[in-house]
């Protein structure tokens, strides 16, 4: 009998694995023809008589898998949405293999990664955690690590005391531990290497999260559950989605995130399977083969290149799959959060420290024994951040041929070009339309945005948004890109400014001058030699104009307050706030509840 239930795993084994190569085969083909089709209709667009013409079919070709890729994944991602009946479990099928009462016995960390934060945010964010598992009867089998890396005396002073008191409050029925470096060797990977060599041992499991993390004891327990049922599984990573804030830039790009986050995630799961993504928190990890596998290498030389990997999260995932356990993504919204940057200016500092620490992939790629699914999603994330020069190139060069044609050109046509520019925005905005349809087509899902009509003038917003947001991004990647390449000059790897704060002009200025005077040059051409597509060159080279009032006004407290009272960018935890985030008195959904108290008694 044994043999016979050995022979239907192994069955199961191969019918899953031939499926899985399939769906590769599949998304392999629609990349690959779409590139394909994509680059005819450029050539026909732009044919390439010339030099200059070559170069630009060359950078346009640089520009596309990442774009190819986003639109392929949320392609099957709403295919998934639409035709299945649960999409998270045909994706995912261990999310089906628990129900939610099985016994909890393995023992769990829970990792928080800190360096100058908030002692105050984190305490927040994990006292309803503990609560939860200590109020299922589990408190026992979870410890806490409050993991430091703070260099600022003044957080290190506070750190103590409020995380002395903590630990005499919760240890009781969690076990709390607070460590500080006195070095930050390693950065992150470093911080939770240096736990996984004290404490590792002790535990089955770990849950990592970041200073901002959230996560109930009712996702951490099914992450938990999930794990013990499946041997096999080294590392889950859920769906992390953004909390409620009064910040008018962080509304309107979590509401976005939130559009285009479950389509392309959906379909990315679709065809990845056991070789799935970790973004470095809100995961859960198999400590045995994490600390026997996982250790990354000291990169060669010297410079931002060099020395210590800055970007962790996905090479460890590639490492657990090179030693045969699973690496899956669970895309189901709802049960964790984290809090997005809540100005332009800390959202472009984030971005360029990911920007540096992806550079450094192109020395991981030989690492022997990858498998070509881990070495391929380690070229995307070189090419999410190549494509930005690409586009500014294009621009520029388009600009320098335009600046040197003798006298004011006809307008642009309908011909080839123009249908190029509308495939390329189709498929920029595709995972977000997806996410859209399906919100559209399911009442409920309206009702958690606020209704149709509102739902439909926050896309409106969001689309806007991103027009102005993705040429300052691009521009900002392509400066910090030539530094980091040429002058083998990083940035600073420090901690963000989470809270809501206004940004002056002054400093505004001082940090997007690049951008405006682009835009003020790119703009200046097409007004005197095409003035008839002023409009149309605006949706590339608007945002480079406005990126200081946009840095400014999207930042301010009070924008902010009234976005969320008026319920601009609003999403589902703001219409029926979850029990879990209720419990953290987030500003923003108070805002919103005095607001429907208010409306109610009108």
């Amino acid at each position: 009998m044994l043999d016979r239930a050995a022979g239907r795993f192994v069955e199961a084994d191969r019918n899953a694995a031939t499926r899985l190569a399939c769906r590769r085969s599949v998304f392999a083909f629609l990349v690959a023809a779409t590139i394909f089709g994509l680059l005819w209709l450029a050539t026909t667009a732009i044919p390439p008589h010339s030099a200059g013409a070559l170069l630009f079919l060359a950078l346009f070709g640089l520009t596309l898998p990442w774009s190819v890729i986003g639109f392929s994944n949320a392609a099957i991602g709403f295919l998934v949405m639409r035709l299945c009946r649960d999409p998270v479990a045909a994706v995912n099928p261990l999310a089906a293999s628990v129900r939610g009462d099985e016994a909890v016995f393995a023992s769990t960390a829970i990792l928080v990664c800190i360096r100058n934060e908030s002692p105050d945010l984190v305490v927040r964010n994990l006292r309803p955690l503990l609560q939860g598992l200590a109020q299922a009867g589990v408190g026992r089998l979870f410890s806490v690590y409050l993991l430091s890396d703070s260099s600022n005396p003044d957080v290190i002073a506070e750190e103590r005391e409020r995380f002395a008191f903590f630990a005499a409050n919760e240890s009781s029925a969690v076990a709390v531990v607070y460590r500080r470096r006195e070095e930050n060797t390693g950065f992150k990977a470093g911080n939770i290497r240096d736990f996984c060599d004290r404490w590792g041992a002790d535990h089955d499991f770990a849950v990592v999260l970041d200073a901002d993390s959230f996560m109930p004891a009712e996702t951490v327990l099914r992450l938990v559950r999930i794990m013990q049922a499946n041997p096999a599984l080294g590392l889950l990573q859920t769906l992390v989605v953004g909390m409620p804030s009064l910040s008018l830039f962080a509304r309107v790009f979590q509401f976005g995130m939130r559009l285009g986050m479950r389509s392309h995630t959906l379909g990315a799961a679709w065809w990845q399977g056991d070789c799935g993504p970790y973004w470095g928190h809100n995961a859960i990890l198999r400590l045995a083969p994490f600390i026997a596998h996982c250790g990354l290498p000291t990169l060669p030389g010297r410079g931002p290149l060099g020395g210590d990997v800055l970007s962790h999260d996905q090479v460890e995932a590639a490492l657990m799959r090179r030693a045969g356990y699973e690496v899956r993504v669970l895309p189901d919204e709802g049960g964790s959060w984290e809090e997005n940057p809540t100005t332009l200016l800390e959202f472009i500092r984030r971005d360029l420290r990911w920007c540096q620490g992806n550079m450094q992939y192109w020395r991981l790629l030989a690492l022997p024994g990858l498998k070509p699914t881990s070495r391929f999603q380690l070229v995307f994330a070189i090419l999410m951040y190549l494509g930005s020069p690409a586009w500014i190139a294009m621009i520029a060069i388009g600009a320098v041929a335009l600046a040197r044609s003798p006298a004011p050109t006809a307008r642009l046509g309908f011909g080839a070009g123009a249908a190029l520019f509308s495939v390329i925005l189709l498929m920029t905005f595709a995972p977000k339309i997806a996410s859209v349809a399906d919100t559209l087509l399911r009442p409920s899902a309206r009702r958690a945005f606020g209704g149709g009509g509102p739902f439909v003038a926050n896309v409106a917003g969001e689309a806007l948004f991103m027009i102005l947001l993705s040429p300052i991004m691009a521009f900002a990647h392509t400066i910090f890109l030539g530094r980091l390449l040429l002058l083998r000059c990083g940035g600073a790897w420090n901690s963000q400014t989470r809270q809501s704060h206004a940004v002056p002009s002054r400093l505004a200025a001082q940090r997007l001058w690049p951008q405006t005077v682009a835009g003020c040059v790119g703009l200046s051409i097409v007004a005197a030699k095409r003035p008839d597509d002023l409009a149309f060159a605006l949706l590339g080279l608007g945002g480079l104009l406005l990126a200081i009032p946009f840095a400014v006004a999207s930042a301010s407290p009070v924008v902010g307050l009234l976005s969320a009272r008026l319920g601009i960018a609003r999403i589902p935890e703001e219409t029926e706030p979850p029990p879990a985030l209720r419990s953290l008195r987030l500003p923003a959904l108070e805002a919103g509840a005095r607001t429907k108290a208010l409306s109610s008694r009108l």
